[in-house]
């Protein structure tokens, strides 16, 4: 499929729609994408020609639902750059992977007077576990704080990391501001004082491109409905000898190899972290928006996203009153326009802009760390995706001006 704005939106039903009397333009993928007509029609045709419970049947309802079940496993480990796909585990989302990590690895490693190295930046799924994980040990958390335009201030991580550093955690995009995190040179940074890099890579692995391996992380974790998928579907991209090392996350049935009454053994990988059944036709709709992503280029995509956000900063950007947030090198700032304007409230905002049609988000963003930074509650946030174009962010500029003319 050649790039084509308009063919691509066609293939988004949810898109068609008309809100409040007026078309539907959608700048809330950072919240969660749309669903193409592929990835709908995959999931229906597992429900309606394959519904089995992988992996424990022979029958052919079940031999087809495991094939389908691996093969998506298989697309998505290619997808981002692992060496096999038995090192992706299926869970709920990046959430769920993160919390996977937190417990599994952080548990049986991370001990007091530990510390765990965080960002300002992350999101709250990015932050709780690892408090969990704290107070549980007895470790300690510090933070990367950030600049005036929401970059990580690199310059103090010598003095943030030490051999007490057990975990690094840090997003590879921010959702609250956009920026684009150099994950590559902290990850070196953290090996070097023999720390494990984790990555929130949900607004990642969306918008460009991601090799595991050239990044040299240790965990990747990522969200299915981010990225064209279903709600309730992610992976865990982990190291082999990491997963190997680690104990199961959860207890039940496919996770094990032996089950004796006062002793188990457990399955190999990946299936020792997949207990019970799990989101097949999730994992099988993760698998085709994988497929449809791949059909446009993962290259072309980031082209008209940069192309996007550009015009973006350059039409919101001159609304008076406006101030935006973020980073203002384009190299640095991914497919988000987080802003405030006035003394409007961005709940308000929000409200107006739907009365037009134009859907955003307001709020903290789970991210009020951000906020504080800031010094404020909330923002607006416009964010683009694929079937976005120029038209949809001149609807966004129309409706701002309804804002301020009711703001003043």
């Amino acid at each position: 499929m050649t790039f084509d704005p308009v063919r691509i939106r066609a293939e988004f039903p949810a898109l068609a729609q008309n809100v409040n009397g007026k078309p539907l333009v959608y700048l809330d993928s950072a919240a969660t994408s749309q669903k193409p007509r592929h990835v709908l029609r995959a999931m229906e045709a597992y429900y309606e020609h394959d519904n089995a419970n992988v992996h424990r049947g022979i029958h052919e309802l079940s031999r087809r639902a495991t094939e389908a079940f691996e093969e998506a496993r298989g697309k998505v480990a290619r997808w981002i750059g692992a060496a096999d796909p038995a090192e992706l585990i299926w869970t709920s989302g990046t959430t769920g992977s993160i919390n996977l990590v937190a417990s599994a690895w952080g548990l049986d490693n991370v001990r007091a007077g530990d510390e765990i190295l965080l960002s300002v930046l992350e999101h709250h799924s990015n932050i709780i576990p690892w408090q969990l994980l704290a107070r549980r040990t007895g470790a300690r958390l510090r933070y990367i704080e950030i600049d005036d335009q929401g970059r990580l201030i690199l310059d103090d991580l010598p003095s943030l990391l030490s051999d007490r550093t057990k975990v690094v955690a840090i997003s590879h995009v921010s959702n609250a501001l956009g920026t684009v995190n150099p994950i590559k040179a902290i990850a070196a940074a953290a090996h070097e004082v023999g720390a494990l890099m984790v990555v929130d890579g949900a607004q990642g692995a969306v918008h460009a491109k991601v090799d595991v391996q050239e990044l040299g992380v240790d965990f990747y974790a990522l969200s299915g409905h981010k990225m064209c998928g279903p709600t309730g579907s992610g992976a865990l991209w982990g190291r082999r000898d990491l997963l190997e090392a680690m104990s199961p996350y959860q207890g039940g049935g496919e996770m094990i190899h032996f089950v004796g009454r006062d002793e188990s053994t457990w399955a190999e990988l990946p299936h020792k972290f997949e207990a019970g059944t799990p989101n097949i036709a999730g994992a099988i709709g993760m698998g085709a928006a994988v497929d449809f992503l791949s059909e446009i280029g993962m290259e072309a995509i980031q082209v008209h996203e940069r192309r996007l956000l550009a015009y973006a900063m350059d039409r919101v950007g001159a609304i008076e009153g406006i101030r935006i947030y973020g980073p203002e090198s384009l190299d640095e700032h991914s497919a988000v326009v987080s802003f405030t304007l006035g003394d409007a409230h961005p709940h308000d905002i929000s409200t107006i802009l739907d009365s037009e049609g134009v859907a955003i988000r307001a709020g903290h963003h789970c991210a009020q760390l951000v906020m504080k930074r800031y010094g404020i509650a909330a923002t607006a946030r416009a964010s683009f995706y694929l079937y976005n174009s120029e038209e949809d962010i001149d609807r966004l500029v129309e409706g701002l001006g309804v804002v301020r003319g009711i703001f003043g």
